[in-house]
């Protein structure tokens, strides 16, 4: 039998960081991922390298930025040859690779996104709960081989079931996977789509959260005037009132009845009562994780897997005026959940503070799997903090976020953000603008110290750490073979 480690990635969509009971939300219910923290390491302060599905994917799947990947946007006809996919050099190395749910590398409009060389022999896909899909959609066939038509249930103001939910198929699909390959070290690849929008979870678990128990968003009057400075950057809404925020994407098409925050309601257009629908979401996310994490413990291989939980980036969730995502770089958007488990192995109850990246998993993977970590990777290994053989709020100096131009909308932003731990810096370079927040003295990033002439001293060394970041951090080519 082969003892090298089995890994099971399970990364959420759009999830930010403080959806999580055991690190401090009260509101939500995660006992599962509660259990899971408990058993491994957290990373409070984990953060995403693009706001945006696809140049977020692609970075955290490689090691490497969305801009040295070459994948800036959603939309993209094809993925890179180059650098190779985690899954694919584990496939390599003779793990047995398998995918569960989303992707996204590529463009998934109208039609089932074209693969890349991704090293995975297990193939079940999904993309949004639709039934559109040009060559075949794997959950919607699931949906209509269990008696549903996923068409009609997407449409239904009640939610899809939880029974026929992408949620529920990808736990199926995952236990499936895991069940036939004991005998062999796996990598499983599990993609969930929601808490994504539409904000419309099973009516049995919406049932659940009270909108009125839950914490407001982050908002004050002054945030209406910061968002319209910026309202020539991308985004996917508007900035409104937490009391009626706006709902029309110009990205993302939907149903008239598509999302909760739709529904022809009272107050269903409030942040309270979209936060709510999230956090229901969520909790059949924990449901569907413990039904994976039981059914990894019944098949004896617990304890020989490596366990990552994470999303891809966060959702606005009515901070600032906002809902959905684009190019900003507030902490509800860039900061997202990271906790890695394995017994007896990793540090367990373990709360890290360090400045971490979503790019640092992959080097973390290939140092657990012994295997060797390209030289041109910008991802650092979590191992040492993992194992307690380095201080565990110590891994970075900072932490970079890019957008370039990510989504389908007019004009086309490019911006970057870097965060010190204190000091985070944005700058939107082709609309002269600029953000700047002290998070020691507002957490909340409500005072923009851009235009402060107490900060411009500051405001220029960040400006020179971030142009050097960027040149350091693209890639700069293959190893040399000769001096010439």
């Amino acid at each position: 039998m082969d003892r090298r480690p089995n890994i099971l990635w399970i990364c959420t969509d759009q999830q930010r960081h403080d959806t999580i009971g055991a690190l401090g939300n009260a509101h939500v219910s995660t006992p599962y991922i509660d259990r899971l923290a408990g058993q491994g390491t957290a990373f409070l302060r984990a953060y995403c390298q693009s706001p945006i599905c696809t140049p977020s994917r692609a970075s955290f799947l490689t090691g490497m930025y969305p801009s040295a990947v070459r994948v800036n946007r959603n939309g993209n006809p094809a993925f890179p040859d180059f650098p190779p996919l985690i899954s694919r050099r584990l496939a390599r190395a003779g793990y047995t690779c398998g995918l569960v749910g989303k992707l996204h590398l590529t463009s998934a409009y109208g039609r089932t996104e074209e693969r890349a060389d991704d090293g995975y022999s297990y193939w079940q896909y999904s993309h949004a709960p639709r039934d559109d899909w040009a060559g075949g959609h794997d959950y919607a066939d699931w949906v209509r081989d269990n008696g549903g038509d996923l068409g009609e249930l997407v449409n239904d103001v009640r939610g899809v079931p939880a029974e026929l939910h992408q949620t529920t198929w990808c736990a199926e699909k995952t236990i499936e996977f895991m069940q036939a390959n004991r005998d062999s070290a796996w990598f499983a690849s599990v993609n969930i789509y929601d808490p994504h929008p539409p904000f419309n979870p099973p009516q049995q678990y919406r049932e659940l959260f009270d909108p009125s128990a839950v914490n407001p968003p982050r908002f004050r009057a002054t945030d209406l005037a910061q968002q319209a400075k910026l309202a020539d950057i991308d985004f996917q809404s508007g900035a409104r009132h937490p009391d009626c925020l706006d709902i029309n994407s110009p990205i993302l098409p939907q149903s008239p009845r598509s999302s909760l925050i739709e529904a022809e309601t009272s107050g269903a257009r409030d942040a309270r009562t979209l936060i709510a629908a999230y956090y229901a979401m969520i909790k059949l996310i924990d449901d569907q994780i413990g039904r994976i994490m039981t059914a990894l413990e019944a098949s004896g291989q617990r304890d020989n897997t490596v366990i990552i939980f994470t999303s891809d980036h966060g959702e606005m969730l009515g901070d600032h005026g906002l809902i959905q995502k684009g190019c900003r770089f507030y902490e509800g958007l860039v900061r997202v959940p990271l906790i890695m488990a394995w017994g007896g192995q990793f540090a367990a109850g373990l709360r890290s503070r360090a400045l971490v990246e979503l790019t640092d998993i992959v080097p973390t993977l290939l140092d657990i799997c012994g295997l060797a970590i390209p030289p041109y990777l910008t991802g650092k290994s979590l191992l040492p903090i993992l194992t307690g053989e380095q201080d565990p709020d110590q891994h970075r100096d900072m932490v970079r976020s890019e957008y370039i131009d990510a989504l389908d909308l007019p004009g086309g932003s490019a911006a970057t953000m870097q965060f010190d731990g204190r000091y985070k810096f944005i700058r939107y370079h082709n609309h002269s603008l600029g953000e700047l927040y002290d998070l020691q003295n507002d957490p909340g990033e409500f005072d923009d110290l851009w235009g402060s002439a107490a900060h411009q001293e500051l405001k220029m060394e960040l400006a020179l750490r971030s142009l050097d970041a960027a040149v350091m951090n693209q890639y700069h080519g293959p190893p040399r073979i000769g001096p010439m």
